[in-house]
């Protein structure tokens, strides 16, 4: 049965949302957290696995430096408290993806606490997002369920498990109830995870490709009368794998949970499920509390103990967060508000970036990855890095245009032939012969053959009318096969019509 809804805006306004997330962001360490079995993304299932992974009697965890390192540094983007002595728990509870029966968790004493982030919206205004915990765990692995529609488990007929995933160092960063957000809610909460993944990636400590499972999210939301009110009773929507997603969640949760509680109902703490195909959440179980998993310290593993010296020097490696950076490369590339953010929500910042570095000019570069290469991204349902064309070849194709070897459309025509694997822009334009014509004379006997031709232009033309001017430079790059410059042409032109 469809799920009855309040219009959104109706919702907020009778309604004060408290959402909260707990983004779950896996390390990409070479090795899992608690044994050397070695980690690569889409493996032969079941191959990267020790007796530790496998949870087998007698196995005993041993923890990996490098992802409390990695820990750390995220601890210290996101303004936390570092504890020097935190302690590892099992989470007790079974999935059959979880070949120990307990998960190797944080509890009472995590790494990280007690710290926030400030979030940048489209127009500007800054949020502050309160962090509760960045703790340290390990994840499961993955159930392919199979006969039933969309790999779901309904209607599946049985089930396969690959444990490679299990063991893998994850870090969840769960924030404080979120208040004050009102309508912009869904918002924010877009806008925190895609700061998170920003972050992750210039620590370089996570992929933090949500297509791949690298990074996913819980959304809990609940709603009461006022601000004064006691917080309402929460849902909990789990893995929710995209941006969108996310703040979809959150608009249709709000709108399901005004529609109860507007008829005098009760909303039912659970974990509910997102469905992308339907565009709706749909009913888990119900959600469990800390005191039912039956936390206890894991007696295989001492307190992991990081000194004020280690923190400190690693405090001092500290790269440039997304936010400066943004507001520095703004200045140099003498981009406006708009042009910043349109780069920032398209994921092109970095091959703009790149492209700069690789020889040519920011308004160039820009003009590559927010124009031609995104039209055609956008036509291929990808996203802009994992078009085959690099920055570097991107550069070449610019600054052959600024050198007049060629021109927007032979640009284009290149970049076309990159993109289908013909080399690179040079070898493209060798392969077929692209080349601006630079004969003065063969550009300016082309230009005299279009003005004879269209008397009626060139009398318009040279009545100081420069409107048709069009027509003649579309007739001389027919007649060069589109391999002139416009701006050359029209020189040509307008030096011939003044000669009468």
């Amino acid at each position: 049965m469809a799920d009855t809804l309040m219009k959104f805006a109706d919702a907020v306004k009778k309604y004060d949302p408290v959402f909260g997330l707990e983004v779950h962001v896996e390390l990409s360490t070479n090795t899992k957290l608690f044994c050397p079995a070695h980690i690569e993304f889409g493996g032969e299932p079941n191959s990267q696995l020790t007796p530790v992974s496998l949870g087998l009697p007698g196995s005993l965890p041993v923890v990996n430096k490098t992802a409390i390192d990695y820990a750390v540094k995220l601890g210290l983007a996101l303004h936390c408290d570092i504890a020097e002595w935190s302690q590892f728990a099992r989470k007790n509870y079974f999935y059959p993806d979880m070949p120990r029966n307990y998960q190797i968790s944080q509890y009472d004493k995590p790494l990280n606490g007690n710290g926030y982030l400030d979030v940048e919206l489209d127009d500007g205004e800054i949020f502050r997002v309160p962090i509760e915990r960045a703790h340290v765990e390990d994840d499961a692995g993955k159930n392919t369920h199979v006969g039933g529609a969309d790999g779901r488990i309904e209607g599946a007929d049985h089930s396969l498990c690959d444990y490679n995933r299990a063991g893998v160092p994850l870090i969840e960063i769960v924030t404080k109830p979120v208040e004050g957000a009102g309508a912009r809610a869904a918002e924010i909460a877009g806008a925190y995870v895609r700061t998170i993944r920003d972050i992750v990636r210039a620590l370089n400590i996570s992929h933090a490709r949500m297509e791949q499972g690298n990074m996913r999210a819980d959304v809990n939301i609940s709603l009461r009368k006022t601000q004064q009110d006691p917080l309402g009773t929460r849902s909990e929507t789990k893995n929710v794998n995209s941006f969108k997603g996310i703040e979809k969640t959150l608009v249709y949760e709000i709108r399901r949970q005004a529609a109860i509680l507007d008829k005098g109902g009760e909303i039912l703490q659970e974990t509910r499920h997102w469905d992308e195909s339907t565009q709706t959440t749909a009913g888990g179980r119900v959600k469990s509390d800390a005191n039912d998993y039956r936390y206890f310290p894991d007696p295989d593993l001492v307190m992991v103990h990081v000194t004020k010296s280690h923190i400190e020097e690693l405090a001092a490696h500290m790269p440039e967060m997304p936010r400066e950076r943004r507001a520095r490369l703004k200045a140099e590339w003498k981009f406006s508000d708009l042009e910043m953010r349109d780069a920032v929500n398209a994921g092109a910042l970095d091959l703009i970036e790149e492209t700069v570095k690789a020889g040519t000019d920011a308004a160039g570069a820009r003009k590559w990855w927010m124009g031609e290469l995104s039209r055609i991204a956008n036509e291929q349902g990808v996203s802009l890095e994992e078009l085959s064309i690099t920055p570097h070849n991107v550069a070449d194709v610019q600054n052959m245009v600024t050198t007049g070897k060629l021109n927007d459309k032979l640009a284009k025509q290149t970049v076309a032939g990159v993109l289908a694997g013909e080399g690179t822009p040079a070898e493209v334009v060798a392969k077929h012969g692209y080349q601006v014509v630079s004969d003065d004379g063969a550009l300016e006997s082309a230009v005299v053959e279009a003005l004879d031709k269209n008397p009626d232009v060139a009398e318009k033309l040279r009545s100081g009318n420069m409107k048709p001017m069009g027509a003649i430079i579309g007739a001389v790059m027919r007649a060069t096969h589109g391999q002139a410059d416009a701006k050359a042409i029209s020189k040509i032109v307008i030096q011939k019509v003044r000669q009468g």
